[in-house]
C-alpha cells in the first residue's frame, strides 16, 4: 500500500511498474541493463475517492494523458530500486496535491486611507504630466 495521507492510500496492485533501458550517455552499461522505471497508474480504475479522481483528471499535467493514465518515468539513478522509489514518490506527490482543497477567495475592499493615497498619487502624476505639454498661447 502506498500511503498518500492518513485516509488515502493506493494499493500496489493498481500500480504497474516496468523496467526499461535508460536514455543518454553511460557507455556499455546503459545498453545492457534496464534500470529506468516507467510507472503506470489508471486514475479512473483506481480505488481513490471520487473527488480526488476528479481533481486529478482536471489537472493540466503532462504526466496524465487524456485516458486518465498517469505515466511517470524515472531514470535519475543507476539503481533500478532507487528509480522505483523515486517514481512512487512522484506519484504520491501528485495524488497528495489533489487532496489539498484550495481556499475560497474572499474579495476584500481597499481601506479609506488606501483610496486616498491612490487618488493623491494620481493627482500628483496628473499635474506632472500637464506640465510637460506645450505652453498655451496665453503664456
Amino acid at each position: 500500500m502506498l500511503r498518500v495521507s492518513a485516509r488515502v492510500g493506493i494499493p500496489l496492485q493498481e500500480i504497474e511498474i516496468k523496467a526499461v533501458r535508460s536514455q543518454g550517455s553511460g557507455g556499455q552499461h546503459v545498453n545492457k541493463v534496464s534500470t529506468a522505471i516507467q510507472l503506470f497508474f489508471d486514475i479512473r480504475a483506481s480505488s481513490l475517492p471520487e473527488a480526488v479522481k476528479a481533481c486529478l483528471l482536471e489537472r493540466k499535467d503532462h504526466r496524465i494523458n487524456e485516458d486518465g493514465l498517469v505515466v511517470i518515468k524515472s531514470q535519475e539513478s543507476r539503481s533500478q530500486e532507487a528509480n522505483k522509489e523515486a517514481a512512487l514518490a512522484r506519484l504520491k506527490e501528485l495524488v497528495a496535491g489533489a487532496l489539498v482543497v484550495p481556499k475560497k477567495r474572499r474579495p476584500s475592499k481597499p481601506t479609506r486611507a488606501a483610496k486616498e493615497r491612490r487618488l493623491k498619487g494620481k493627482a500628483i502624476r496628473g499635474r506632472t504630466k500637464s506640465l510637460r505639454g506645450r505652453p498655451s498661447s496665453s503664456d
